[in-house]
């Protein structure tokens, strides 16, 4: 499954560096036009997924995993595959709608995992499993700019496509085990979606952690459209696009690093305790960007971000294999997707609009500020229901 989500993930970067240059390519367009329509496709994906995440989780509850990511990998490859013949506009935009709906590898992969990993050690295989994401989309865009490069942007396509039948023929090969790693009955009950969406809300602390998986992409993605622009803003436009690309590496370099150690970390202390100290760590680390005067110290920034806003995803979803019941864990990490999907989308336009309205200092205000608010979101939700009530307890029996 690593070597999976590794050609999954860098299939999938691989075409972002040149979208707008293919939907320039197919027409006579002015720049406003490809511009708008780069955004529009990009984001439609992400729209799609949001959707049918969750559906796609519960039928692989009910009927298996394995078979759900070899239709996802085969679906994505074939939408892929046939981006390389578009010639309109509309018909990429038609075919990125269609991958978004097959979308949801990576999560499903996850739940796969999740389920044959006892809990004691989730953290840590989930963040081993996460490496093999981050190294892809660490690859994946250099590859595709060198492939666009030699090939052209429309074979590119078709070369990518290749790696994705792959990962669909890898995942052909492995064995599904239903390991009897939980000896709660509530682990093999079958479950209505309104009991699902009913146990995320009776959790307060679950309910937290899902809904964080669309602040923290929020504020994730809030630079993404604007990074390059403030890279030229204090380096200059001398290479910049290879600075632009060292900054954005930066934190998926972070994130590769150190996901594992610090899934570790919280199968040792506790999830949602570490998950706390990343998201004020994160916060604090993205304030000092609004001041930085040359390359380097953004990309240190960058590394340190990518500690913290990585080491947060494996730790979200080895919650969730605690906290919610096995046979409800795909549904349950298809809205955590699906709000982390939403997040994608609403990030970048965020940040956009703030760039333009108040200057890029803006971003790293806000961002910083909604990651702070998060960290104590969560605080406040887990003392409240977890802390608070653990200690009262033991208070109870020690007056006894």
């Amino acid at each position: 499954m690593w070597f999976a989500n590794f050609f999954v993930s860098g299939s999938m970067t691989m075409v972002i560096p040149f979208i707008s240059l293919y939907i320039d390519s197919m027409g006579n367009f002015s720049d406003a036009y490809v511009q708008t329509w780069s955004g529009i496709i990009f984001a439609v994906t992400f729209i799609s997924a949001f959707i049918f995440s969750p559906i796609w989780g519960k039928i692989g509850d009910r009927y298996g995993r394995k078979n759900i990511l070899i239709m996802s990998a085969f679906g994505i490859g074939i939408s892929v595959l046939l981006m390389g013949f578009a010639t309109t506009v509309w018909q990429l935009f038609l075919l990125r709608f269609l991958m978004g709906i097959v979308t949801g590898f990576i999560p499903m992969s996850q739940a796969l995992i999740s389920v044959q990993t006892p809990e004691k050690s989730a953290g840590k295989v989930l963040g081993t499993l996460q490496t093999g994401s981050i190294t892809g989309a660490l690859m994946g865009p250099m590859l595709g700019g060198a492939l666009a490069d030699s090939f052209g942007y429309a074979s590119t396509f078709k070369w990518v496509s290749v790696t994705l039948f792959l990962s669909a023929i890898l995942v052909f090969f492995i064995k599904e085990v239903q390991l009897k790693v939980s000896k709660d009955d509530r682990d093999s009950k079958s479950y209505t979606s309104k009991e699902v969406i009913q146990h995320i809300v009776g959790n307060p602390v679950l309910f937290v952690v899902i809904l964080l998986s669309m602040l923290i992409q929020i504020a994730h993605f809030s630079i993404q459209p604007i990074l390059s622009l403030f890279v030229e803003e204090i380096h200059g436009p001398v290479n910049i696009a290879f600075f632009a690309g060292m900054a954005f590496s930066a934190a998926g370099l972070g994130t590769l690093l150190f996901s594992r150690r610090l899934g570790k970390l919280g199968d040792k202390i506790g999830y949602i305790k570490i998950l706390i100290v990343l998201l004020f760590a994160a916060g604090l680390i993205y304030l000092p960007g609004a001041f930085v005067t040359n390359i380097w110290q953004l990309v240190v920034l960058r590394f340190l971000l990518g500690v913290a806003i990585g080491g947060i995803v494996p730790l979200r979803v080895a919650y969730i294999r605690k906290a919610a019941p096995l046979s409800m864990q795909g549904e349950v990490l298809g809205y955590n997707t699906s709000l982390r999907f939403l997040g994608n989308v609403i990030g970048p336009a965020l940040g956009g609009l703030i760039a333009a309205s108040f200057g890029f200092s803006a971003v790293f205000y806000i961002t910083s500020a909604l990651l702070l608010i998060s960290g104590v979101i969560m605080l406040y939700t887990w003392y409240t229901s977890e802390y608070e009530g653990k200690e009262s307890k033991l208070f109870s029996i020690l007056k006894q």
